[in-house]
């Protein structure tokens, strides 16, 4: 893998998750073995309902597996009752999704500190608002900025609390692509500078270029994965 270390953050062994509908069975997972390193800059790609949302859920101690086990670092999270998995979700997780879930009531520094509050070792929310570019819009309502500034809003609120892991779906699927590429640099600047693993499920398959590693999802299976040697900077990207 290009310039990422080989410590690893997240193990899966025959990861399977079943939806069950009367007697109909649907394999969102089916069988992942997989291994995601500290540091590194992962894209997941595929169809829709190839397992990739399924699999990001289940990282982030969001659902349960059906069958097989995953750990984070030497934490078998398979192994977790819920008080469990939201313990582990507090203190070492962050999430980014294609809606940025931002409370409209509340300004951005308040909705950053909606995780401050609650976290063990937290950013001040001013200094997260500022790794994302918006020291000027602290005091500002969501309706009062547009959809890339809420989702940079959304991702300092996720880095405020210094997680390990930075889980991210869709994060630019809302946006027109020059809006959604200063996203992408906020997501490399935070892989890079504060070395949070970053994990990006996207369908604009060129965003796979920005990555250490690509994973292909086909049918609730891993189809390929592929390594960069060499990696173009978010505003190369065209899609």
């Amino acid at each position: 893998m290009a310039d990422a270390p080989h410590d690893v953050v997240f193990r899966t062994r025959d990861l399977t998750k079943v939806y069950e509908t009367g007697e109909v069975k649907v394999f969102a997972l089916d069988g992942v073995d997989l291994e995601l390193f500290s540091g590194e800059l992962a894209v997941l790609l595929g169809p829709s309902g190839s397992g990739k949302s399924t699999l990001l859920n289940i990282l982030g101690g969001l659902d349960h597996a059906t069958r097989g086990r995953v750990w984070f670092r030497d934490l078998e999270l398979t192994g977790l009752a819920d008080r469990g998995l939201t313990r582990f979700r507090r203190d070492h997780v962050g999430f980014v999704f294609q809606f940025y879930n931002l409370v409209p009531s509340l300004t951005a520094r308040e909705n950053v500190q909606l995780v401050t509050d609650i976290s063990p070792h937290p950013m001040r929310p001013e200094e997260a608002l500022e790794r994302v570019g918006l020291s000027h819009r602290l005091d500002h309502f969501p309706a009062q900025m547009s959809g890339g500034e809420q989702q940079r809003v959304a991702i300092a609120r996720a880095v405020a609390k210094r997680p390990e892991v930075l889980l991210c779906d869709e994060p630019t699927g809302a946006l027109d692509s020059k809006t959604g590429i200063q996203v992408l640099e906020v997501l490399k600047h935070v892989n890079e500078e504060l070395g949070t693993s970053t994990v990006v499920i996207t369908h604009a398959a060129e965003i796979r270029r920005m990555a250490h590693r690509v994973i292909w999802f086909q049918d609730g299976r891993i189809a390929n994965i592929d390594v960069n040697d060499t990696r173009l900077e978010p505003a190369e990207i065209a899609w």
